[in-house]
């Protein structure tokens, strides 16, 4: 047997590896929340989405305090989850966690943004992986590279982070926004066997890392132009 048929027989029994971030699981999690969304709080989001994209750096403060009180929520769950099955654990573990971080962040305020930068970063580095069809297995290694580019940039111009990060959650809730209001359409008006939201985010890879990425470049860029003409303005 050459080498070329022995390298074949061994990459047919080498099972795959199994990716880390399941893509179609995330998509199927957040049609879950588009199909069960109300128009008037699809508006709702598209509003408070657009202000957060243009407007976050004016209030980033606070937005941070959020962010990080939702991520110790999250991680206190998981460690409730761990330590005990039951629910008043889980409960009790969200709220300690969500409390604990809120308050870390208020002192230490730009650290929390460097990290919420290079979080950011990591998710658009994530979305052009998925964009350029990149096997799912190593998405991982697309989102350490954004997020070590996001850190860097943090530390050098925090301004920067403050623009990228908020102009991301904008972008994420806006376009949430949209494509729960395009659901409706479909349900209501359009052809029922037609239901284009649907097909934009699971028949289309590139679909919604663009919907993401270009209104994020778009709200930087705006959100620097209004920086400039608020000289006062300090992090």
């Amino acid at each position: 047997m050459d080498l070329i048929s022995l390298l074949a027989t061994v990459s047919e029994q080498t099972p795959a590896a199994s990716p880390l971030f399941d893509v179609d699981q995330a998509k199927l999690f957040l049609w879950e929340r588009i199909s069960e969304l109300h128009w008037l709080y699809a508006l709702l989001m598209l509003s408070v989405g657009v202000v957060y994209m243009l407007y976050g750096w004016r209030i980033f403060r606070v937005l941070v305090v959020i962010s990080f009180g939702f991520i110790g929520m999250f991680l206190g769950i998981l460690a409730g989850d761990k330590i005990s099955t039951s629910e008043h654990a889980i409960v009790w573990g969200g709220l300690i966690g969500m409390v604990l971080m809120a308050t870390m962040a208020v002192p230490l305020m730009k650290w929390c943004v460097s990290v919420l930068g290079a979080i950011s970063g990591g998710i658009l580095t994530s979305g052009i992986w998925i964009a350029l069809g990149l096997s799912d297995t190593y998405l991982p290694a697309g989102f350490i590279v954004g997020f070590i580019a996001g850190g860097l940039i943090s530390f050098i111009l925090l301004k920067v982070s403050v623009m990228l990060f908020t102009s991301l959650g904008g972008s994420l809730i806006m376009t949430t926004g949209l494509l729960a209001l395009l659901y409706q359409y479909d349900i209501h008006v359009s052809n029922p066997m037609t239901f284009y939201a649907h097909g934009l985010v699971f028949e289309h890879q590139w679909f919604l890392p663009i919907a993401l990425i270009v209104p994020t470049v778009a709200g930087m860029l705006l959100q620097n132009k209004f920086i400039k003409h608020s000289p006062k303005w300090e992090i």
